[in-house]
């Protein structure tokens, strides 16, 4: 973990082929796993955030026996960071908009009702409040009295 900015964007660009100023976050564990540096461009300049634990190691993701790298969503960081072993985590199923059956639909898409309006211009669905200064006085008695 002695590398600075220059040397993570040399192993960057150099060793993983990647493009060090898409703007992706670069993660390196140390080999005790015990410190995190993590790489960036962003808006004109390099950023590296460094964390180190006092107790514990970092999980390290498992890695395919051909890559030396590996993909991790924002969700999966914050968990490596969090010390949470990623290979013990299980995700439910996200849904994909061709993994349901659509329910059955009261209108059919494009034919929306045709809207009712009041002499006023408003919507004759729109529910107004009743105002309390123009309505009469109520005549109902109370069943105590």
């Amino acid at each position: 973990m002695r590398n600075g900015i220059d040397g993570l964007a040399a192993i960057v660009q150099g060793a993983w082929r990647e493009d060090v100023y898409a703007g992706h976050y670069f993660v390196f564990v140390s080999r005790r796993r015990d410190s995190v540096k993590i790489l960036t461009w962003d808006n004109g300049g390099f950023v590296v955030f460094y964390k180190r634990l006092e107790a514990g190691r970092f999980r390290r993701p498992v890695l395919p026996d051909d890559a030396n790298s590996v993909p991790l969503d924002s969700t999966q960081l914050a968990m490596l960071l969090d010390g949470i072993d990623l290979s013990r985590v299980r995700r439910s199923r996200k849904w994909m908009p061709g993994d349901r059956q659509q329910p059955p639909d009261l209108i059919s898409a494009g034919q929306w009702p045709a809207r009712s309006t009041t002499a006023s211009g408003r919507s004759a669905t729109r529910r107004s409040r009743p105002s309390t200064s123009s309505s009469p006085p109520s005549t109902r008695r109370s069943p105590n009295t």
